[in-house]
């Protein structure tokens, strides 16, 4: 597919817009999306995607200060590519895969800003997600567990206890 802008490189950034249910997609290369300042094509004003993930991470009190691990005069730094915290800020994405580990404290708040929260909730395929889906119903017995012992609840909490074991037998048992 050839980039809308110019015409002449091929399509390498695509987008979707859907407004009142209608949906417009967008297909342009690289150097049109430099050249545009990597812009959101049809918005108005020009909106950049870099610019929403900054705003996203500036907006959050916690990404303001320094690091309670690093010195006020410090800044935040990647040991292995040397990219800093207020750099990931402005560009949106990181220099190597260790920027993970090194800006992880920053990242759990802005995760749970974007996505609801830090932990992937979504669909298990059926087929091969037995496993984990045991796995997640035995974290939410468990939960329920603390609860009715808190609750001082001791026959169900009791019952909860043998539904845990019961589940990490077959969890076991499947392994083997």
């Amino acid at each position: 597919m050839q980039c809308q802008e110019c015409g002449k490189r091929p399509a390498t950034l695509h987008f979707t817009k859907i407004v009142n249910g209608e949906k417009t997609e967008f297909h342009i290369c690289e150097a049109c999306a430099r050249e545009k300042g990597e812009l959101i094509p049809g918005t108005s004003g020009g909106f950049s995607i870099h610019n929403l993930l900054s705003g996203l991470m500036e907006f959050h009190p916690g990404f303001q200060g320094q690091s309670a691990q690093t010195k006020p005069s410090e800044p935040l730094r990647c040991e292995e590519c040397g990219l800093t915290y207020a750099q990931f800020s402005k560009i949106g994405r990181f220099g190597c895969s260790s920027c993970y580990k090194y800006f992880n404290n920053r990242l759990d708040p802005l995760f749970k800003r974007v996505h609801g929260n830090t932990v992937h909730v979504g669909k298990v395929p059926k087929r091969v997600g037995a496993h984990i889906q045991a796995e997640r119903k035995i974290e939410d017995l468990r939960r329920e567990l603390q609860d009715k012992i808190v609750q001082e609840e001791f026959e169900e909490a009791a019952a909860i206890r043998d539904q845990i074991r019961e589940l990490e037998k077959k969890l076991s048992a499947e392994s083997n």
